[in-house]
């Protein structure tokens, strides 16, 4: 398949820094065509971020989502499917249908959901894009610049790093039936390349916004108007090497700041304020100042009608009470678990072998530790050290072995998957690293050589942290699982 003469236009920036490193016809207003689907994505994330719904929301697709044309996902009208599997056909397969349907979830219509598009590209500083629909299928003023579809490439890497891997899977299932990335013969062909979209119609050719990592250094490059996909990838990777040759070595990483959260209503009249000298992107630096908003009335909660401050001091008083009077029963109930925690560990061997005789139902309470028996130190102590009775001594001694915990210490690790390479493997784990600093912050990236792959671990981790780590993980749909005490 080839495009017609549709005018073409190309952008480079260093990914860190945002230094446009080159450009062509970068400000020329085009057809987008599906490089829409990132600001429906984008949003889409968003939503997800602020509590608008979830990756399982369930969704009723409508007759207006079922009717658009390929490439689709083949959504039926009345259809219902989670909003995770409408995302990943957005963002791998280029579904149309799936893409109205995520706008149409969110803000409730189309073209509701493009008045959302065009705000948000606006606070991003995508100063010539107009958004006419959710999937980017060719309309009247839908238009977008190469400089504008490049900065919103940026923005899909920095601020849902978590979700970026959506964009470098070369197969993923939809709900439905498993579907292909339109984007895998780039991602196959060049060198650490990993997302982003493409996209095309015959209005606007060939296009592709394409990010591609080696060592430190990461390029995204924007090509409109390509006349096939083969001559298109081959200008992309033209780009994309001279982009990692003028590309500094040592940058400071300088991420787009996040547009602020507008959500689906607008903020009355929003005055912007340009500042003097372009940004990095080449687009002005804005600064969004709320002149007047539509506030009708105060969202102060009032007084309980007929309720005089005589009559309110004494329910006050009573929810304070009962406050401190929660707080209390939860702090004694959790010094109590500390106690019976450190008695159960303290409690002979010959004890716990007894256990197994005993009933189900019995009670489980400690009992009194008996008389006579001497502690023995877990930690190192003096040869020399004598053991000191709790009471009279008795004729026969009996001594309290404790094991050392493991799971306080850090003896425990996370795996993140197996990979061909150990190029693949370190990638991942870097990635990881940067999505889930909070809690794997200190660990030990370790690729461990297998005869099967590459093991990618993270090490050096406590119990209760790696299990944190991999639920949260695998909440963002990576594949994680723990690795105990050798």
């Amino acid at each position: 398949m080839s495009a017609l003469a549709a005018p073409y236009a190309a952008m480079v920036v260093d990914a860190r820094s945002g230094e446009v490193l080159h450009s062509e016809n970068a400000d020329t207003p085009l057809h987008p065509a599906s490089l829409t689907k990132m600001m429906t994505l984008y949003l889409a994330f968003e939503a997800v971020e602020h509590g608008e719904l979830t990756m399982d929301t369930v969704v009723t697709i409508s007759r207006n989502a079922a009717a658009e044309p390929p490439s689709n996902l083949g959504l039926r009208s009345g259809q219902k499917i989670k909003l995770r599997y409408l995302v990943r056909a957005a963002a791998v397969k280029s579904a149309n249908d799936a893409a109205t349907a995520i706008g149409e979830a969110i803000s409730g219509s189309e073209a509701a959901f493009a008045r959302r598009m065009n705000r948000t590209a606006k606070a991003m500083g995508m100063s010539r894009t107009t958004f006419k629909n959710a999937n980017g299928l060719t309309e009247t003023g839908h238009m977008s610049t190469a400089r504008d579809m490049t900065l919103l490439g940026r923005h899909m890497i920095y601020d849902y790093p978590q979700y970026y891997n959506l964009f470098s899977r070369i197969t993923t299932h939809a709900g439905m039936h498993e579907v292909y990335n339109t984007n895998r013969r780039f991602l196959g062909a060049y060198k650490g390349a990993d997302g982003i979209k493409t996209g095309y119609t015959r209005a606007a050719g060939f296009n592709l916004v394409a990010s591609a990592e080696r060592g430190s250094e990461r390029v995204v490059t924007t090509v409109f108007g390509g006349r096939s996909t083969a001559s298109r990838n081959a200008k992309v990777a033209e780009l994309m090497d001279l982009g990692f040759k003028r590309a500094k070595t040592r940058v400071a990483l300088r991420a787009p700041g996040k547009p602020p959260y507008l959500g689906n209503r607008g903020l009355g009249n929003v005055e912007v304020a340009r500042s003097a000298d372009p940004s990095p992107d080449g687009a002005r630096g804005k600064t969004i100042r709320v002149v007047s908003a539509a506030v009708t009335r105060s969202l102060r909660p009032q007084s309980r009608p007929g309720a005089s401050s005589a009559e309110i001091a004494p329910l006050v008083a009573s929810v304070e009470s009962d406050i401190e009077t929660v707080l209390a029963s939860v702090q004694t109930a959790e010094e109590s678990a500390v106690s019976e925690v450190e008695i159960a560990e303290a409690v002979p061997e010959a004890v716990a072998a007894d256990a197994s005789d005993v009933a189900p139902n019995a009670s489980i309470k400690p009992v009194r530790r008996p008389q006579g028996i001497l502690l023995a130190a877990a930690s190192a102590a003096p040869a020399d050290a004598q053991a000191v009775p709790v009471s009279a001594p008795v004729q026969e001694t009996q001594e309290v072995v404790t094991r050392l915990s493991t799971s306080g210490g850090r003896h425990w690790g996370i795996n993140v998957g197996r990979y061909p390479s150990r190029y693949a493997a370190e990638k991942v784990l870097l990635k990881t690293a940067l999505m889930e600093t909070s809690t794997l912050d200190g660990s030990l990236r370790k690729v461990i050589d297998r005869s099967s792959g590459f093991d990618a671990n993270f090490m050096g981790l406590s119990r209760e942290t790696a299990d944190l780590a991999c639920r949260r993980l695998q909440a963002r749909q990576v594949t994680c699982f723990m690795i105990g005490p050798s």
